[in-house]
């Protein structure tokens, strides 16, 4: 089964006269990366949110965002700092008397800077309102871990497909290159006896050596380590876990085959076929790269 590792979710729950939104998005990376956007009464427990999310998503880069809201009535963790407020209307006051302004310094210009609000600190958070915020991520989670899941199946389909596109074509390159090595081995021996006639070699010898030639133009070895990766690759597709890192290995030992095979061919019909085998192995390892 695999997995993406690009989806959203979200959530909302309220109680204890509170409001608790959470929105969790994720894109493809190489390893887990956590970042969040929180209150700053809760920033102290963004570790604690890292691991729970760390517990569904294995791998990408994940961003969550949560709000708090009270209801009306209800305390509020931030204060007005005073004297910071004061400073700061004194500061712009003097920088507008400076450049030769003449408007006032307004409230708004002030709330441009995040000091202004403190926050007050507490040991502890109340347990009703952490509580309502784990419901609340964990929610979000599993919305977003189902819409990977689905494009999880989406993706297994479109490459199973290619490798059975992949497959069909080694099957007509074997048929191409079916009796090709004893060909070769006849037009070689012709072609070097008429150019050594008057040389004297061993026959046994130029025997043996043609013979070798002809052994190293069989491609039969790497298509059938191609389709021994194709085999590995579809059954890892239907893995209970989602192993994005194997599917890309077996990617890389598809392609070694598939050079060799170009290279080894010396037949204009089999090199354009196995260049379309790479078109196929550049369009999955593009899927992969998004795959946990």
């Amino acid at each position: 089964m695999l997995i993406s590792m690009t989806g959203f979710g979200n959530a909302t729950l309220s109680g204890d006269g509170m409001t608790v939104s959470v929105e969790i998005r994720s894109v493809n990376s190489r390893f887990y990366e956590f970042s969040a956007r929180v209150p700053k009464h809760l920033q102290g427990r963004e570790l604690d949110l890292k691991e729970m999310v760390r517990a569904q998503l294995k791998r990408g880069k994940v961003n969550l965002t949560l709000t708090v809201d009270k209801a009306d009535g209800a305390e509020m963790p931030l204060h007005v700092d005073l004297e910071a407020a004061k400073m700061y209307h004194h500061l712009l006051t003097q920088l507008r008397d400076a450049v030769g302004l003449t408007e006032e310094v307004k409230l708004e210009n002030l709330l441009q800077f995040s000091d202004v609000f403190t926050t007050e600190e507490k040991e502890d958070l109340p347990d009703e309102e952490w509580a309502l915020i784990m419901a609340g991520v964990e929610q979000s989670v599993a919305a977003l871990f189902e819409m990977r899941r689905k494009e999880g199946e989406e993706l297994t389909r479109d490459l199973e497909e290619r490798v059975r596109i992949m497959d069909a074509t080694i099957d007509r390159i074997e048929e191409l290159s079916r009796g090709r090595a004893a060909l070769e081995r006849d037009r070689l021996t012709e072609r070097l006896r008429s150019l050594l006639a008057d040389e004297k070699i061993d026959p046994a010898r130029l025997d043996t050596e043609i013979a070798l030639l002809a052994d190293k133009m069989d491609i039969t070895e790497e298509m059938v380590r191609f389709r021994s990766h194709t085999k590995f690759f579809l059954e890892t597709l239907q893995s209970e876990v989602s192993e994005g890192r194997k599917l890309s290995f077996l990617l890389q030992e598809m392609n070694r085959e598939a050079n060799t095979i170009s290279s080894k061919s010396y037949d204009a019909s089999i090199a354009h076929m196995v260049v379309g085998i790479k078109e196929e192995l550049e369009r999955i390892r593009e899927q992969i790269q998004n795959i946990e």
